[in-house]
């Protein structure tokens, strides 16, 4: 099967939809399908992958996006020779993908990887959230309407399509992981780190966000630290270089230099290794549909602590396999306060949550999605491109 991956942004910038799209390609064609990735921008990045296709695309600032209008003519025509497209943002090239599938009659599905209504308030915090809300419900009913399946990674973040007044059938279908790494990785020596071997090592991995309430996380950790002094905070990602830097001060202004560590952006390769030498995984996030960093937390065998969210509340089994708290600095405090003061507990719900995150493996996800991917193909007829195209797509591919 030819299977065409639709997405606004890809490497080298680093998202959970990146990460998802990746993971996927690359278990698909393990499966012996032909995966494609059509995107935006970074026209001179040397891919270490086949069947990347990038379109010209003026950059959004240093975010990792690029604005376009369309694909290439050379991409548009390859397009049109997939079995199915899948599309992972609704704007760009969700609107595209269904103008060039029309064409063909190719089926079309999109899976909802964010919360666009916290995500437009913390990019854009002068907006309303009213407005915000209005513009997602005046978009996303139609938009998902003109798609063949609709796929959310998890029940909560159903609820929130439909509160944007999406009214079509949506499957819920975990974003899976690639557990292995983190299932058997040897820990770092904490030495390098300026660690302990007695302190209580909390871990924040994924990218420096405002979306991902960092301020807010290491507020509650200064007050943790107070608390159990033996307790440091390891925070593993990178972001826009404004941003990074204001969480950097922020921490300074908290006083936290002495039980803080900031990592940087590091090879995805090393962080099963960095998870592996943590006693506890860590955030405050509330805009995730189904985080990656937080099953490959618990994976490494890291007990979670969280607010109760879509996507996290998904995840996570309150009192099992973490802590979940609600969306309150003092309660998500004494939460975290809690599982750093009891090394017992933190064994204990940290086996619970390896186990548990067996349910998210890229096998047992993929499997799933292939399923919805045969059913669609068979049940259309799409409407075969020229020789010519045909010809001119394996004679592209021949060439690389």
């Amino acid at each position: 099967m030819r299977i065409g991956m639709m997405t606004d942004a890809y490497k080298p910038y680093v998202s959970g939809v990146t990460s998802y799209v990746d993971l996927n390609k690359r278990a698909l064609e393990k499966l012996g399908h032909e995966v494609y990735v059509f995107t935006f921008g970074d026209l001179e990045y040397t891919d270490d992958e086949l069947r990347v296709i990038r379109s010209p695309g003026m950059p959004l600032s240093d975010t990792g996006f690029y604005l376009s209008l369309r694909h290439s003519t050379e991409a548009q025509q390859i397009i049109q020779t997939m079995d199915i497209i899948h599309v992972h943002h609704p704007f760009m090239s969700g609107r595209l993908a269904h103008i060039y599938s029309r064409k063909r009659n190719i089926p079309v599905l999109f899976t909802n990887h964010t919360r666009y209504d916290l995500y437009a308030q913390t990019r854009v915090p002068l907006m309303p959230a009213e407005v915000s809300m209005s513009m997602l419900q005046a978009y996303m009913p139609a938009f998902c309407d003109n798609m063949d399946l609709v796929i959310s990674p998890s029940r909560g973040m159903e609820k929130i399509l439909r509160q944007y007044g999406v009214t079509c059938h949506i499957e819920v279908v975990p974003n899976g992981a690639d557990l292995h790494p983190f299932l058997s990785a040897q820990p770092l020596a904490r030495e390098e780190f300026g660690f302990d071997k007695n302190d209580v090592l909390v871990a924040y991995m994924g990218r420096i966000a405002p979306e991902k309430n960092l301020e807010f996380l290491l507020q509650s950790f200064a007050g943790v630290s107070r608390a159990v002094p033996n307790t440091k905070l390891l925070v593993v990602g990178g972001g826009q270089k404004e941003h990074e830097e204001g969480i950097k001060n922020f921490a300074d202004k908290l006083e936290l230099c002495d039980h803080i560590k900031f990592t940087g952006a590091i090879p995805y390769a090393q962080l099963p290794s960095y998870l592996a030498m943590c006693d506890i995984f860590a955030t405050a996030s509330v805009t995730e549909v189904h985080p990656f960093s937080v099953i490959e937390g618990m994976a490494s065998g890291l007990p979670i602590v969280g607010i109760d969210s879509p996507g996290i509340s998904d995840s996570i089994a309150d009192g099992e396999t973490g802590l979940l708290s609600v969306n309150d600095l003092a309660s998500y405090t004494a939460k975290l306060t809690t599982l750093c003061l009891n090394r017992d507990l933190q064994k204990k719900m940290g086996a619970a949550a390896q186990q548990a995150s067996h349910q998210f493996s890229i096998e047992n996800t993929t499997g799933v999605m292939l399923g919805h991917y045969n059913r669609l193909v068979s049940n259309t007829k799409p409407v075969k491109p020229s020789i010519e195209v045909r010809l001119r797509s394996v004679l592209k591919e021949f060439l690389e």
